[in-house]
């Protein structure tokens, strides 16, 4: 098994087109990574050039202490599945599982051995003797995976694996990933547009945006702890709120204002939400008093229940109900606060109808503040 080291990797290509810029992240031996980001935002290609399918423009790639920058894809140790399976529509199961063991000349006996045992542990030794067109998307994605086990390598490389498989057997799927990782004790590196995928399962996740790392850390700090607007929004389902407001002192004390003037869309009304004294201490808030600001609330900290807007001394807002989702467990309210487009997450129970107009309350504690121009988080 190995580690993983990427140092200032740039991919470059003809006509000045960076896809990756600076790439630096350090993967410890039987981490589960997952790379995550819009299209186009260079997760792939850093994938790529990590299996040696693309060439790395500058910078330096080691898996474990070797150097592989100049090391051709076969010789890496590497395994990578992608997400059009890649199977050979002529050979059955089996000898799609061992074609990569054939070609480095494996003896008969131990291929034999080693395909059944990862046949075993993804459950398809009953469809050895198959072809790949009588297999559903999700044993043919086994299979792929079946094929990447029996190498044993020291990385595997899965590149959107899941993302031609319907949602019920994605969610399943994702389970039985986790599993199999834990299973192998081997290095994980999965790349996702799907913010769900890497929030279940990666150790650490990368989120990527226009060729640049935005943030390495755990899933729950992401959530908790975006480092800028785009972390933020990009991360939780439904995504963050976000309203333009400034940052004023009342009463002594740091608040959020927002809303809208009269005339200027809604009913012109103000509203205010007192920043707790544990968010409050940070000095750099000192500089943006009386400049705009951006607050981010995620939509289950928007609370309609009466325990909630009693106890409020500050946050209480009205809105207008435009949509209402009920999931059975929670019940998503699409609402316009003064114009501005907000979600919230609330009780099943909730009896709020479109056209209502409701009273909510923003839980001061876990508000997002970030930087107007520049987007970075002042706080979480």
């Amino acid at each position: 098994m190995a580690s993983l080291s990427a140092r200032g990797i740039y991919k470059r290509y003809p006509g000045g087109v960076t896809a990756v810029s600076d790439f630096t992240m350090n993967i410890k031996d039987k981490e589960f990574i997952v790379f995550v980001g819009p299209s186009g935002c260079g997760k792939s290609t850093t994938l790529r050039m990590i299996a040696g399918l693309e060439e790395i423009s500058e910078g330096e790639l080691y898996i474990g202490d070797r150097l592989v920058n100049d090391v051709a894809p076969k010789d890496r140790d590497i395994a990578m599945v992608f997400q059009n399976y890649a199977l050979y529509p002529h050979m059955t199961v089996f000898d799609n599982m061992a074609f990569g063991l054939k070609l480095r000349k494996v003896p008969k006996d131990q291929i034999k051995k080693l395909v059944e045992e990862a046949a075993q542990i993804l459950d398809i030794a009953h469809l050895l003797d198959r072809k790949p067109k009588a297999l559903s998307g999700g044993q043919r994605q086994r299979v792929a995976l079946g094929r990447a086990i029996v190498r044993d390598p020291q990385v595997f490389l899965l590149d959107e694996p899941l993302s031609n498989l319907d949602a019920k057997l994605r969610a399943q799927m994702r389970t039985e990933l986790a599993k199999l990782h834990k299973k192998l004790g081997t290095t994980f590196i999965y790349v996702t547009h799907d913010q769900t995928e890497a929030m279940t399962m990666g150790d650490r996740i990368v989120v990527m945006k226009d060729g640049y790392i935005q943030q390495i850390d755990s899933p729950i700090n992401l959530y908790d702890s975006p480092c800028n607007k785009f972390v933020a929004g990009f991360i939780g389902s439904p995504q963050m709120n976000f309203i333009d407001a400034k940052l004023i002192m009342q009463d002594g004390k740091y608040t959020v204002e927002f809303g809208s003037e009269e005339g200027k869309g809604g009913r012109g009304r103000k509203f205010y939400v007192e920043l707790p004294a544990a968010k409050a201490d940070s000095d750099a808030l000192k500089y943006y008093v009386d400049k705009p600001v951006v607050m981010g609330i995620r939509p289950e900290n928007i609370h309609d229940e009466e325990m909630y807007l009693s106890a409020a001394k500050t946050g209480i807002i009205e809105a207008d109900v435009e949509v209402t989702e009920m999931l059975g467990a929670e019940t998503f309210l699409y609402i316009t606060c003064e114009g501005v487009p907000l979600t919230a997450r609330v009780s099943p129970r909730c009896s709020a109808r479109p056209g209502d107009t409701v009273k909510l309350a923003i839980d001061p504690n876990k508000i997002h503040l970030f930087d107007k121009d520049d987007e970075h988080a002042l706080f979480n």
